[in-house]
């Protein structure tokens, strides 16, 4: 049997789009589907092509396209094609330029001028690929989060998640026996996250990510007894710093551990009063 495919088709990078699929997804854990993308779909032409393989395909399609005219001639080719088509952004724009009655410019933001948020999010996103796993220890101090904790905590993917938010994160492994960097120690504590997760957990993910390299099921670094000891070493650590945020990722998606660090430091005058929102498409 056919694995059920969902089209994001966009007038831009399709990015906003797929992010909504993926967390409607969340909800139905046992379906495994297929997501194509399909981006800068500006025109007629494009859009009958798209909702053609839609058709062909028996998939669904969840749009974001900004031009009425083509929002409309969509909807009447999906129609025509008997595609299922969700339109994410079209009556947004309509109920927000109502409430703010003004007319909205209709056109896809890869064609807008670049703003300083966009260069905000470049430079973020440069500097956790700089300070990615404990690299750079003197970036700490420039950093507006610090994520910490033992390996396969999600530090690097949240650290990326976070960084496209507009926010500079460093993060740094906890290794048993040997202690974090100093540098650490100098962080202001409300800007330190210290990460943990489930024992059991924990064996799962690092069993799989050693199947993946090839490597003995028996290797410390998926033992019970050696992952506990990592566990217990970063929660003395964690002691250590009662006022460091601790979170629980076990069973949580990148987007939703995002939320709770996002939700908690928000009114910190630390960080930027405003948190840059998830960059538009």
């Amino acid at each position: 049997m056919e694995r059920p495919t969902i089209f994001v088709v966009s007038d831009s990078t399709g990015e906003t789009a797929e992010r909504v699929v993926r967390a409607a997804l969340l909800q139905f854990p046992q379906q495994r589907v297929r997501i194509r993308l399909f981006t800068r779909v500006r025109d007629p032409d494009a859009v009958a092509d798209v909702l053609q393989k839609a058709s062909d395909a028996g998939a669904m399609v969840v749009f974001t396209l900004v031009s009425p005219d083509l929002r409309e001639y969509f909807h009447e080719i999906a129609a025509r094609e008997h595609v299922e088509a969700v339109d994410v952004i079209g009556q947004l724009i309509h109920k927000v330029g109502t409430y703010l009655d003004e007319t909205p410019l209709n056109r896809p933001t890869a064609t807008l001028p670049l703003s300083e948020e966009y260069f905000r999010r470049v430079e973020a996103i440069e500097f956790a690929v700089k300070s990615d796993d404990g690299k750079e220890p003197r970036n700490l101090r420039k950093a507006d989060l610090v994520l910490t904790g033992v390996s396969r905590t999600s530090k690097t993917p949240l650290s990326t998640y976070l960084a496209g938010r507009g926010l500079k994160v460093a993060n740094v492994p906890l290794v048993l026996g040997v202690p974090p960097p100093p540098e650490l120690a100098e962080v202001p504590p409300e800007k330190v996250v210290g990460l943990t997760i489930n024992l059991e957990k924990l064996m799962e993910i690092r069993r799989s990510r050693l199947i993946q390299l090839g490597m003995p099921a028996d290797a410390n670094y998926g033992l019970r007894d050696h992952v506990q000891a990592e566990l217990d070493y970063a929660d003395a650590i964690f002691s250590e710093h009662p006022t460091w945020m601790v979170v629980d990722v076990s069973g949580r998606a990148i987007e939703e551990t995002a939320t709770i660090i996002l939700e908690s430091i928000k009114d910190r005058e630390e960080l930027p009063t405003h948190l840059p929102p998830a960059p538009p498409q």
